[in-house]
């Protein structure tokens, strides 16, 4: 309460408020530029959960303008970094990385469980894929861009409104222009940062014009303004969601769906998943977190005897081969919700993500 005192004062928050904040699950794909002011403004806030996309490593170019770092950081991996920079920060907020690039491969897996996804990337081809990610899942997409002295910012795909491909229809062999091509003055993309997260609070709280059939522009150097509609398109809202449901199929041909090990730290908390051990007993790193059952591969079979078919299951084993043909074995017993942790405990000592 003391935390949030001055915007539970608010008589469009409140108790009431703070507490939808508290709920949220807000996805923010990218912690550069855009990226770090949205989280730390999020973070702030008090949204409750809050994963963060970034395959790239801290660079010393990127501290004129990207706040949650310093010079101790470069080479780091700014999913990870920007995590523990947030989670001082806020210590209530619980804080997702996800240490790779957001392609098509992995889109729907990350997005899995979030209500809305934040675009802070710089390149065209992801900006396409998060619109057609939350047009399939029926989230909306809070969008941002910039440009040397100048910054753009809408909401797509909210309460059936434009999206990203109606306001730029996709061109064949369009390249994007990235700040490290075109330059940016780094005090442009905190300021169009800060407008982005507020967009995503008002969403979360139902409050206020969401900028969702509006383009926002803003140029630093004039110290100006505009707003501009936005024009849906059923063409183009109709290929960006067959290109979303393409991209879902395509991923889910796996019969046993993997689990990352980001993915698998959320879940060991969720007391609606059942999570089991496979290795032996000698294996090591023991793990000493709750919700775990050990159960060995020999005894599984007996084990779910009297375990319900629709139950979430989660494997796990040392490298993520045996859990992976456990995992198969037991759809075929008739568990409907089976996973496993891809690469294993391996995977969260090379992540440097292993508590024991």
């Amino acid at each position: 309460m003391n935390r949030y005192q001055r915007q539970i004062a608010l008589p469009e928050i409140g108790i009431a408020g703070q507490q939808k904040l508290t709920d949220a699950k807000v996805l923010v794909v990218g912690a550069g530029g855009l990226g770090c002011p949205v989280l730390q403004n999020l973070a702030a806030a008090g949204v409750g959960t809050i994963g963060i996309v970034d395959g790239d490593l801290v660079e010393a170019s990127n501290l004129n303008r990207q706040f949650l770092y310093n010079n101790a950081d470069c080479g780091k991996n700014k999913a990870i970094t920007a995590a523990e920079a947030i989670q001082k920060q806020n210590p209530n907020v619980k804080v997702i990385p996800f240490t790779n690039d957001f392609n098509r491969d992995n889109a729907f897996e990350i997005a899995d469980g979030f209500q809305i996804i934040v675009d802070c990337t710089d390149n065209l081809p992801t900006r396409y894929l998060i619109n057609d990610v939350t047009l399939v899942k029926g989230i909306p997409m809070v969008y941002a861009s910039i440009h040397q002295f100048e910054g753009q910012l809408s909401v797509f795909n909210y309460q059936n409104g434009p999206t990203y491909r109606c306001l730029f229809p996709e061109k064949a062999n369009l390249e994007s222009i990235s700040c490290d091509e075109a330059g940016v003055l780094g005090v442009i993309p905190n300021a169009v940062g800060v407008m982005q997260a507020n967009e995503v609070l008002k969403i979360i709280l139902g409050i206020g014009a969401v900028l969702s059939g509006k383009l926002w522009l803003y140029d630093g150097l004039q110290a100006s303004s505009q707003t501009i509609s936005i024009e849906k398109n059923a063409l183009e809202i109709q290929h960006g969601l067959q290109n979303g449901l393409a991209i879902r199929k395509q991923t889910q041909k796996e019969e046993v769906k993997s689990i990352n090990e980001n993915r698998f730290l959320s879940a060991v908390e969720d007391d609606e998943n059942l999570i089991i051990d496979l290795r032996e007993d000698f294996e090591e790193p023991h793990l000493n977190l709750l919700n775990i059952q050990k159960v060995h591969l020999d005894q599984l079979e007996k084990y779910l005897e009297s375990v319900d078919k629709n139950q979430k299951i989660i494997l796990l084993c040392q490298y993520g081969n045996k859990s992976q043909l456990a995992a198969n074995y037991i759809l075929k017993l008739g568990f409907n919700q089976v996973s496993h942790l891809h690469q294993g405990i391996a995977a969260l000592e090379q992540a440097n993500l292993f508590h024991s």
